[in-house]
């Protein structure tokens, strides 16, 4: 059995926020866990060509939008990109969003992102 706590793994900075990558490759459980801060009133270009992820909002608000198409984010919503897809984060400027993060494969753990690369961030 795997317990961690929160304050047992390390932050990282992905770009516009921390993500505490609580389940990684190494614990073998062919998925990753994160508890993701997204920081308010940032916009992520995002794209995981190599990853599936799902996301689950605890807290916070935001917008996610993929192919034009605005969806809003508030806690109890969960987005899955199924298909790669690129999209932008956003999150409303009054407070930090909160993501539960769930990837496929899963992450090593350091993976960060390159918001300053022309197009889309992605690993």
């Amino acid at each position: 059995m795997i317990v961690k706590a929160r304050t047992e793994v390390p932050a990282v900075d992905w770009g516009n926020g921390t993500s505490f990558r609580l389940l990684v490759a190494k614990d073998n459980m062919g998925f990753a866990v994160a508890h993701t801060v997204v920081k308010a009133g940032s916009k992520s270009p995002l794209q995981y060509r190599n990853h599936l992820e799902a996301c689950y909002c605890i807290s916070g608000r935001g917008q996610v939008i993929s192919d034009g198409v605005t969806h809003e984010i508030e806690p109890g919503v969960i987005y899955a990109l199924d298909q790669h897809d690129e999209h932008f984060l956003i999150a409303d400027p009054d407070a930090d969003m909160e993501l539960i993060s769930v990837f496929n494969p899963p992450l090593q753990g350091h993976e960060r992102h390159n918001l300053d690369a022309d197009g889309y961030s992605e690993y």
